[in-house]
C-alpha cells in the first residue's frame, strides 16, 4: 500500500495518467510523445500512463466524460485534472497538471 504526503500534487508517490485518443492520428501520436516526455522530465518513475482509443472503445469516454479529443486525464493524484489538445504546449500541460505554478 502507498501513502500519498501531505502537500503538493508532485509529491505524490504515483501519478495516475489516462490519455483518451483516436486511432493513429497526427494530434494522436503527438499527445502521447509530448506526454511521455513531459513525464519522463518531470514524473521519472513516478507515473503510469494508460492510453485509450476512443475508436477502439468509444464507451470508455463516458466515464470520464470526454467530449473533445485527444484528452489527457490526470487521476491520482487528486483531484482530477483534465487537458484537451495535443500537449504541445509543454508549459500550458504542466500547469495544467499542476507541477508548475501558472504565470
Amino acid at each position: 500500500m502507498t501513502s500519498r504526503k501531505n502537500g503538493s500534487p508532485q509529491n505524490s508517490d504515483k501519478w495516475q495518467l489516462r490519455l483518451y485518443t483516436a486511432g493513429q492520428t497526427p494530434k494522436s501520436l503527438a499527445a502521447i510523445k509530448n506526454l511521455k516526455k513531459v513525464c519522463e522530465e518531470h514524473l521519472a518513475g513516478r507515473y503510469e500512463i494508460e492510453v485509450i482509443d476512443l475508436l477502439k472503445n468509444p464507451r470508455l469516454a463516458k466515464d470520464d466524460q470526454i467530449v473533445a479529443i485527444p484528452t489527457l486525464v490526470r487521476k491520482l493524484p487528486d483531484p482530477v485534472r483534465k487537458i484537451i489538445g495535443d500537449l504541445s504546449d509543454t508549459e500550458r500541460t504542466l500547469v495544467g497538471l499542476q507541477l508548475r505554478q501558472q504565470s
